[in-house]
């Protein structure tokens, strides 16, 4: 496997080497002084060129990065997330090795550059042949820290909750169990993880990143809130999908509670209570049920 100074000497000397790249521009986990380091961290890369055209219209060029095992370009793929398409403005190559590096570099215009590097704080500029980036301040996780739910969104997130936890216990008294697991994993997993961002972030007074999918949360939550999270991943068992919708919903609360009082926020308690009478009757109602009671 190919160092780390091999790997940023092959991303410097392709754009030393070639007038049209005037800066490069690194970001992500490496740019990161906080982020644990290890061999799958990308090199997420920009190359700032006014000429995206000039590379994207033979895409031979990305072959001096390596031997791949596979290459994605998501600008010109249709999985469902755009309509495939050309641009002149940026363009990204998405690169695993065979040596386990992976590199995601985007091509980009200098004004666009410019407007990414201000919006994301994981930014250090390895080149800039033009200058044009001397103001950029040292990198840091500043645009990613948890920040303090106002009074809106904290009652939102716990409505959210109440309101999608249902769909779990419809699709699991119906044995559909794509839709049960799809409706646990997305939508109210997703308000769960922001209710321990805001928890974790009240431990540490708002001053940490809870990283994608809250993979740094481990870092910041008491030992046993984390584990009573991990408890809430099912398999496909009913009986199990169901054990950990209860521990979901109980461990929740918990936060909840612990995030209100701190705001002097009011914790809806009434829905609570109808939501958790709601999900044990359906846990309970026979298979057989012609209706709800």
């Amino acid at each position: 496997m190919r160092t780390e100074q091999q790997m940023n000497q092959r991303i410097l000397d392709q754009a030393i080497n070639d007038e049209r790249i005037r800066a490069v521009i690194l970001n992500g986990s490496r740019a990161n002084p906080d982020a644990p380091r290890d061999c799958f961290q990308d090199y997420d890369i920009v190359y700032v060129t006014r000429k995206v055209s000039a590379f994207t219209s033979d895409h031979r060029w990305i072959d001096v990065f390596g031997e791949r095992i596979i290459l994605q370009m998501p600008d010109l793929t249709d999985i469902g997330c755009g309509t495939p398409a050309l641009s002149d403005q940026h363009f990204t190559y998405l690169m695993l090795f065979k040596d386990g590096n992976r590199i995601d570099l985007t091509l980009m215009t200098p004004e666009q550059a410019n407007d990414y590097v201000n919006g994301d704080s994981l930014s250090v500029i390895l080149l800039d042949k033009d200058g044009q980036f001397n103001a950029v301040p040292p990198s840091d996780d500043r645009n990613y820290r948890i920040a303090p739910p106002s009074k809106q969104q904290f009652a939102d997130c716990c409505n959210e909750f109440c309101w999608v936890a249902p769909y779990v216990a419809k699709g699991l008294w119906r044995g559909e169990m794509p839709y049960a697991k799809a409706m646990l994993e997305n939508p109210v997993r997703d308000m769960m993880v922001r209710m321990l961002s805001w928890h974790a972030g009240v431990r540490t007074d708002f001053t940490v990143s809870a990283g994608k999918c809250g993979k740094y949360l481990p870092r910041y939550v008491e030992a046993d809130v984390w584990q009573d999270y991990l408890s809430t991943y099912p398999d496909a068992d009913s009986e199990h999908i169901w054990q950990a919708l209860f521990r979901m919903r109980a461990l929740f609360r918990r936060l909840a509670q612990h995030v209100a009082d701190h705001f002097g926020y009011e914790y809806a308690k009434a829905d609570d209570r109808n939501v958790t009478n709601y999900l044990n009757h359906v846990h309970a109602l026979p298979k057989e049920a012609k209706a709800f009671d």
